[in-house]
């Protein structure tokens, strides 16, 4: 009976782990260039003293993450943007170190830099980007930043920066525990010219909600399933215990 409870014990484990992803992308169905990350299920076995497996459970993992674009959404703000295509803007993640994202709803700090919504620097050039005190920004194809001076005219722009645009490939790619995407080996990309940047505009999700739902109803029922084999252990090991007292 100890083997059936094991197994019931370890899949109701697991099923739980794989609803907290599945609720985490269900969280973040609104959360502009987020990227819904994968739940998968394996047998894993367990070996005895002997060095032969004894018995197998089910092992949640999260094998990556959903790489698929998100729409296009129009906003109209001159501070938000969206990458034509493939590619990702550079930031600085919460260890100094550059790391990338598809989140295109920038804003300027009290101090001028500008940053996501989540509070990230944006990288260009030569580091975290800086906006000086401007009436109008403005956001080109190519990633140039534009500003209209304070107190100049409508045809005075000031070229300030130019953001950091990549395009490496999805599998020298990984998504750290803040959910910024990070390169494998650790050391930044270069520069793409060719990855295109729309302003006014944001990109979705890429989670579907209507998906996500359904994956955490049948998590719900996969869970019970766990459950009720756990209590039939429990009587089928009562039952036994009764008859052995009866002999």
């Amino acid at each position: 009976m100890d083997r059936m409870l094991y197994v019931a014990m370890s899949g109701a484990r697991q099923t739980l782990q794989a609803q907290a992803v599945v609720s985490h992308n269900l969280a973040n169905a609104n959360t502009a260039g987020f990227r819904q990350d994968l739940a998968d299920f394996r047998s894993m076995p367990v070996f005895s003293e002997q060095g032969l497996p004894s018995r197998v459970y089910t092992m949640a993992e999260r094998p990556g993450s959903d790489l698929r674009l998100g729409r296009v959404m129009t906003t109209g703000r001159d501070l938000d943007i969206t990458l034509q295509g493939a590619g990702w803007l550079a930031v600085q993640g919460p260890d100094g170190q550059e790391a990338y994202t598809r989140s295109g709803d920038l804003q300027v700090g009290p101090s001028g830099q500008l940053t996501t919504a989540d509070g990230r620097p944006v990288l260009g050039n030569s580091g975290p980007i800086s906006i000086p005190p401007a009436a109008k920004i403005t956001i080109g194809g190519d990633g140039t930043i534009s500003v209209q001076p304070l107190g100049g005219n409508g045809a005075s722009t000031v070229t300030v920066d130019r953001l950091k645009l990549v395009n490496p490939a999805d599998n020298a790619l990984y998504k750290d525990t803040t959910g910024l995407m990070r390169a494998n080996d650790g050391q930044p990309f270069p520069a793409d010219a060719a990855v295109r940047v729309q302003s006014g505009a944001l990109e979705s999700s890429n989670v579907n909600p209507a998906e996500a739902l359904v994956g955490m109803i049948e998590s719900a029922r996969r869970f019970e399933l766990q459950v009720k084999m756990m209590k039939v252990a429990e009587d089928n090991s009562s039952a036994t215990n009764q008859l052995l007292r009866l002999e």
